[in-house]
């Protein structure tokens, strides 16, 4: 059974920084791809950044040149960093790793961005 925790999120004011950290029980050379995904309330799950096997990302527009997926598989690792943070970034944000064809899922960890 793979585990994902994540850790590292929190309060922030707007303008602000965090890098949320995720931490695999598996050997992510294993994964196929990486992302984060984030749900606010009321509204539904929705996909932040992906990172694939061969380093590949995509971002959602609202987050482009401000957020930034890495790995290190090393230590089995998925990282996002997040600048210049705005309330509309507030959510409860979710690692999600791709094994085959299973997607597995951590349990969140909350952000707040508010003054």
């Amino acid at each position: 059974q793979v585990q994902l925790v994540e850790s590292g999120g929190g309060l922030v004011q707007p303008g602000g920084s965090l890098t949320l950290s995720c931490a695999a029980s598996i050997t992510l050379n294993r994964a196929v791809a990486m992302a984060w995904y984030r749900q606010a309330p009321g509204k539904q799950r929705e996909r932040v950044a992906r990172i694939s096997s061969v380093g590949s990302t995509i971002y959602r527009d609202s987050v482009k040149g401000r957020f930034t997926i890495s790995n290190d598989n090393a230590k089995n690792m998925v990282y996002l960093q997040m600048n210049n943070l705005n309330p509309e970034d507030t959510a409860v944000y979710y690692c999600n790793v791709l094994v085959g064809m299973t997607d597995y899922w951590g349990q969140g960890t909350q952000v707040t961005v508010s003054s």
